[in-house]
């Protein structure tokens, strides 16, 4: 029997433009693709629900942490390359492991597979930079490619629409389900083909602009010393623009922190913090003191913010990042 394939990767831009790379250098046409919305990143538990011995496994963007028990079921039997920029904690000590696992808020996973392949497909690493709203990093990264500035804006483009698919409360509020999305990628090598022909990115703009025109017609839910806080209410719109709204405040104000709390069916809050772009760390410090919560230095969310405690949240942030 042929040995048996797993790509894990998130669904937002990282995820799909990291295991994009790593496809165009060396191809796997039959890996069975396992992803979901951004926050669904216990992928691992389904892998191993289905990997035989001996499988081989790719898991590109997220948290090692948040995957532990299923990695640690997989490892002696099972070859895994781990590629990330998230909180990782201990990274278990395995023959079987390949860690690349770093989590310098300047660095995103995509970034880190272009440092392995030596740039080799580097304009898809600057596309995910962008959607990762690492705007600077980005740019200095694009620095070899001499990209004329409007080339840069298509590839900034690019990267926040393919991060823009990726939010939502399940893959039914998304546009297009992640591993589709991947697919209609992995057909292009260049980024710059792919966005003047690929239908998916005129259906991904047109979204990506009536959802952020209603976010910006909604005020402060609270402003402080910290930085401000939105309340958005529980829609499809408010759940798919949380991330690159987010990110967008953020640059307006790189002073300050911020955050999105987006409201549930069942009364509980969806959460997505950023830290100051100015001093990008406490984002995942914050986000795990709550049980839902995870995430990275400078970007990271709660998955479930209980009502009632809603003010401790609120105090939290202030203590974060006051």
């Amino acid at each position: 029997m042929s040995k048996l394939y797993f790509d894990v990767f998130n669904g937002d831009a990282d995820g799909i433009c990291a295991l994009h790379q790593l496809r165009l250098a060396t191809p796997r046409p039959g890996a069975r693709l396992i992803s979901g919305i951004k926050r669904d990143i216990g992928l691992l538990e389904r892998v191993v629900a289905a990997a035989p011995a001996e499988a081989e496994v790719t898991v590109l963007d997220v948290s090692l942490d948040r995957n532990r028990a299923a990695l640690e079921q997989l490892l002696p039997s099972c070859r895994v390359l781990y590629v990330d920029h998230h909180h990782a904690g201990e990274i278990p000590a395995a023959d079987n492991l390949e860690a690349h696992i770093n989590p310098d808020p300047e660095l995103c996973t995509s970034l880190i597979v272009d440092q392995l392949l030596d740039g080799r497909f580097r304009p898809w690493a600057v596309a995910a930079a962008f959607g990762d709203n690492l705007h600077g990093p980005a740019r200095r990264t694009a620095v070899s490619l001499g990209l004329a500035e409007k080339q840069m804006e298509t590839l900034r483009e690019l990267g926040e629409l393919l991060n823009y698919n990726g939010y939502g409360a399940s893959v039914a509020d998304l546009h297009f389900d992640p591993v589709e999305l991947y697919r209609a990628v992995s057909g292009y090598v260049d980024p710059f083909e792919f966005c003047h022909r690929s239908p998916v990115l005129a259906t991904l703009r047109q979204g990506f602009h009536d959802d952020l025109g209603r976010a910006r017609a909604v005020a402060p839910w609270q402003e402080g010393a910290a930085g401000r806080i939105w309340r958005l209410p529980g829609e499809p719109w408010a759940r798919r623009v949380s991330g690159v709204f987010a990110n967008e405040l953020a640059r307006a104000r790189p002073e300050q922190a911020h955050a999105l709390l987006v409201e549930s069916a069942d009364g509980s809050f969806l959460v997505s913090v950023r830290a100051p772009l100015d001093r990008p760390r406490g984002a995942d410090a914050l986000c795990r003191a709550f049980p839902t919560g995870g995430g990275r230095a400078g970007a990271a969310g709660i998955n479930v913010l209980p009502p009632d405690r809603l003010g401790e949240f609120r105090q939290a942030f202030e203590d974060a990042f006051d």
